[in-house]
């Protein structure tokens, strides 16, 4: 069913066709009466003049153009171009005979002087086939310059869901990975019926609670961040007892820092999953700094040797990816291990998590 936008359209276009040519009419006129008196002989000749004037336009702006000059086929452009040319400047001839025989009675001094040269004929023709198709042209490179736009647009917000269904899918694997550790924890302090069991229940909240509500923020303070790595280390430290040496050094954070959530986290779970005791002691050093808004974190914990299968583990993989997405080219991630250590450094601009 054809639509009432449809009709209009068509419609509004048909009558700017229609104002156009009365236009060119109204040009001709003027245009070939200059000096003469003789409004019925320009008029009639003017009107004679303008099938082949409407008939070279539209084949031009109509077929030509979009069938060969837009899909740059310009050899064939031109030589149809050359062909409309020759057949167009017949009629056009045929019209300066019009006006000879059948206005003029054969009479040259009978003619308007600007009908009594066909290269005046050829000017006034080819000049309306000009501006027309140059309005064509120019309506052409608008609609492509808006389908375009269009289509980019179209495709920045796919590739925008995507981003974010990629985001989603990486916090949903952190999530289930980050709570079996902390649970697992927990069942064991549960089986031992051990005083302790309480804290880690009030610690195990916030952790929950950070999760369940500051994790789908697109950003938090940093400093919320790493209260929350504290609260992973105290259940941690719950879990190792003596076995267990960390030492966390951060200063004191600027409340105007932010980053995107659980990014630190993961590094210190895979220290803590990857991590070997020596020396009777699972050793795990931290330390965060931050200098003009380039927040650094380093980390490390001690190993047997450097021949470990995967030490990256899925935590590391996942937050690789999400760095990759969310920061780009405004972070910097180092893993290097040797016979005892393995380390993480990361710096992370974090001035640019205003366009996140």
């Amino acid at each position: 069913m054809i639509s009432k936008e449809f009709v209009l359209k068509i419609i509004v276009e048909l009558l700017l066709h229609i104002i156009f040519w009365i236009v060119v009419l109204v040009c001709y006129t003027y245009f070939f009466g200059h000096n003469t008196d003789n409004i019925n002989y320009v008029f009639s000749f003017s009107l004679f003049l303008m099938p082949v004037t409407i008939g070279t336009t539209y084949t031009i702006i109509n077929h030509l153009i979009p069938k060969y000059l837009l899909k740059e086929k310009y050899l064939l452009f031109l030589l149809y171009c050359i062909y409309t040319i020759i057949i167009s400047a017949f009629f056009i001839t045929i019209s300066f005979f019009y006006g000879l025989i059948f206005l003029s009675s054969l009479k040259l001094e009978g003619m308007a002087p600007m009908t009594r040269s066909p290269f005046f004929l050829f000017i006034a023709v080819y000049f309306v086939v000009f501006v027309a198709s140059a309005f064509s042209l120019v309506r052409h490179n608008y609609k492509s310059n808006s389908a375009n736009r269009e289509l980019q647009h179209k495709v920045l917000e796919a590739q925008l869901k995507l981003k974010e269904q990629e985001l989603h899918y990486l916090k949903m694997q952190i999530h289930p990975h980050f709570l079996f550790n902390t649970l697992n924890t927990m069942y064991g302090f549960a089986l031992k019926k051990s005083e302790e069991t309480p804290e880690m229940i009030l610690r195990l909240s916030n952790l929950l609670d950070y999760l369940l509500y500051q994790v789908d923020k697109p950003l938090v303070p940093l400093k919320q961040e790493l209260d929350h790595i504290k609260d992973y280390v105290t259940l941690e430290k719950m879990r190792f007892n003596d076995t267990l040496d960390v030492i966390m050094d951060f200063e004191n954070v600027n409340d105007s820092i932010h980053i995107a959530p659980m990014l630190l986290i993961p590094f210190v779970e895979n220290s803590f999953k990857h991590g070997q005791i020596r020396n009777k002691k699972l050793s795990i050093y931290m330390k965060l700094t931050h200098i003009d808004n380039v927040v650094h974190f380093c980390i490390k914990n001690s190993i047997y040797s450097s021949s470990e299968n995967d030490p990256d583990g899925i935590g590391l993989s996942n937050i690789k990816k999400r760095l990759s997405s969310l920061y780009a080219d405004n972070h910097e991630l180092l893993i290097s291990i040797d016979e005892q250590w393995h380390s993480v450094e990361l710096n992370l601009n974090t001035s640019k998590t205003k366009n996140l």
